[in-house]
């Protein structure tokens, strides 16, 4: 394969700990090789240490595993595999695990929808899993949740790594590539291919080595309690089901394009008629009728299914069999009185931030201000802004700041928005300086 070069971490000017005013100047855009090694080329990692393990079907096949985990030592490595953009559901179509001592282990949650015994064996240990929100919901929903765990990918960005996707990461710090062509794959499909079980399997492979070096350099940081604040957050709250949107049909992709409440009241009938039938056959929204198909027919309201077909999106042999399932949502949105059509929402928060200059021009100006001071911070510790601080909790606190403004009470809004400890130590004393006109 072809040497790729060293990745390169953000700019550092001053490290944790040491306040805005003085930090270092000089900035470093050196390389990052792996921690006490030069940075060696990459190695293709292409089979699990001991083999690609069948996945677990049975009770016998997961006590076995159960008994293995118990025996093991240190951080257990997880990962699921879900079947976005396939199915209706986010749940977990394979679970992977593997520790020292214990091996490797696949478990296909569909016959084994239970893994609360596993989870019992797992609960005073570190759990070490990457992008862990992602996974978090459709593990619990097997009966998976950690007391304790470590995101790789979070860790990463606190770090200051501009790559923090699994296989950069594992290129970098160990040397080691991986390949990610079956991340979207369809994991609901069965038998799974060796192949998906090898590349699964792979996933956990290397998560506890990785972890052990973004100890390390999380330390070097000054960042451990950082870190330790933010997966806190996510065991707490992370395994929780997702909010349920208001007005989920406005996300609909082009919906910028439907004009009029009439309009959009036939995107809404379209969206909710596609939504009963996606989620009765367990397949993913798009697959059932497209979001183009959708605006189409809003923009234009066939009347009968000739009409219907010509427009773009309609064409394939599973939508034109529904086609009378949209012509009864169109009809049904066509003969609702005016005062049953969607209305501007209403929001809880601060307008979209293009229109605050329009709607308040001093708020805009605070808004300014607070992004400069996040961004400065942000900048010199090394850390994405939108890790600092969520843009979410500097919109709402420019847009209404507490009065008096002082520390105190801006430490309070940043806590009622859910920041953490860290994040307010160092936003609480500029921002108070930044929000005053």
């Amino acid at each position: 394969m072809t040497d790729v070069p060293p990745l390169r971490r953000r700019t550092r000017t001053r490290t944790a700990g040491e306040g805005p005013n003085d930090a270092a100047t000089e900035a470093s855009s050196e390389p990052v090789a792996p921690p006490g090694d030069p940075g060696p080329p990459s190695t293709p990692l292409t089979a699990p240490a001991e083999g690609t393990p069948v996945p677990a079907t049975t009770s016998a096949q997961l006590a076995e595993i159960i008994d293995r985990f118990k025996g093991g030592v240190g951080p257990v490595a997880l990962d699921a595999e879900r079947a976005s953009g396939y199915r209706y559901s986010q749940r977990a179509y394979l679970v992977q695990l593997r520790r020292r001592g214990s091996g490797t282990a696949l478990i296909d949650p569909v016959p084994l929808p239970d893994l609360s015994s596993l989870d019992e064996v797992l609960a005073d240990t570190e759990w070490v899993l990457h992008a862990a929100s992602q996974d978090l919901a459709c593990l619990a929903e097997v009966g998976l949740r950690p007391r304790k765990l470590f995101d790789t990918e979070l860790a990463a960005r606190l770090a200051g790594f501009e790559r923090v996707g699994l296989a950069a990461l594992t290129e970098q710090l160990l040397g080691r590539s991986l390949e990610k062509h079956h991340s979207a794959a369809d994991w609901s499909s069965r038998p799974l291919p060796e192949s998906w079980l090898t590349y699964a399997a792979l996933d956990v492979e290397l998560l506890v080595e990785l972890r052990d070096l973004l100890v390390e350099e999380l330390a070097k940081q000054g960042k451990t309690e950082w870190a330790a604040q933010e997966f806190a957050a996510l065991v707490v709250g992370g395994g929780q089901p997702a909010k349920v949107r208001v007005d989920p049909w406005r996300r609909t992709s082009g919906m910028h394009r439907v004009r009029g409440a009439r309009a959009q009241s036939r995107v809404r009938a379209l969206w909710y008629a596609r939504d009963t039938i996606a989620s009765r056959r367990d397949t993913a929204p798009g697959r059932v009728l497209p979001d183009t198909a959708i605006v189409a027919a809003a923009e234009m309201d066939p009347k009968d299914e000739r009409e219907l077909l010509l427009l773009p999106g309609f064409g394939g042999r599973s939508i034109r069999r529904l086609a009378q399932t949209w012509l009864d949502a169109l009809a049904e949105a066509r003969e609702l009185p005016d005062s049953a059509l969607p209305t501007t929402p209403s929001f809880d928060g601060p307008p979209p931030p293009h229109r605050w200059s329009e709607k308040d021009p001093v708020a805009a100006e605070r808004l300014g201000r607070c992004r400069a001071v996040v961004m400065s911070i942000a900048t010199e510790l090394n850390v994405p802004p939108e890790n600092l601080i969520t843009p979410e909790t500097v919109r709402r606190l420019a847009w209404e700041p507490p009065d008096p403004i002082d520390v105190t009470t801006i430490t309070a809004e940043l806590a009622r928005y859910g920041a953490r400890r860290w994040q307010i130590d160092l936003l609480a004393t500029e921002l108070a300086g930044a929000l005053p006109n």
